[in-house]
């Protein structure tokens, strides 16, 4: 019965565990960075590993790079707020979806292997428009009005 309830616990503190896959990493960090998850707020290191539904913030004096398993390139220069929505590949096929809502500020993309294998697999929400992306690279701004 001691076996039973210690496998039952292992499987419940593990399942939490190996549903928070990394999709990227902080490449560069300088300044102001932050990673919020699961309603926490982090100062972004580089080599720190980002999961699905993370918010990558910069501040007025911070810019962050961020390498994605797919090799796609994002760089969010000062003032950026980016969610990153969803992201499934498979490193085999290179099959999957990126999603990402940029909220304010700017980003730049050189896409990697996933939009190379499939016009409509990545996605760039804005306040006001919805890029998919199907070249190779591209610059976005999002003024927050203000």
């Amino acid at each position: 019965m001691v076996r039973w309830t210690m496998l039952a616990l292992a499987f419940a503190f593990a399942a939490p565990l190996a549903a928070a896959v990394d999709i990227g990493q902080v490449k560069v960090a300088k300044g102001a960075v932050t990673i919020e998850r699961a309603g926490a707020s982090t100062p972004a290191e580089i080599g720190m590993r980002l999961q699905a539904s993370d918010v990558v913030k910069t501040g007025s004096d911070g810019s962050v790079g961020i390498t994605m398993t797919d090799n796609s390139l994002l760089s969010a220069g000062p003032n950026s707020v980016l969610a990153l929505d969803r992201y499934e590949f498979d490193d085999v096929t290179s099959a999957g979806h990126f999603d990402a809502s940029l909220r304010k500020g700017t980003l730049a993309v050189v896409s990697g292997r996933l939009a190379k294998q499939s016009g409509d697999a990545m996605t760039v929400r804005t306040p006001s428009a919805v890029l998919g992306v199907r070249g190779t690279e591209f610059v976005v701004s999002v003024d927050d009005g203000g």
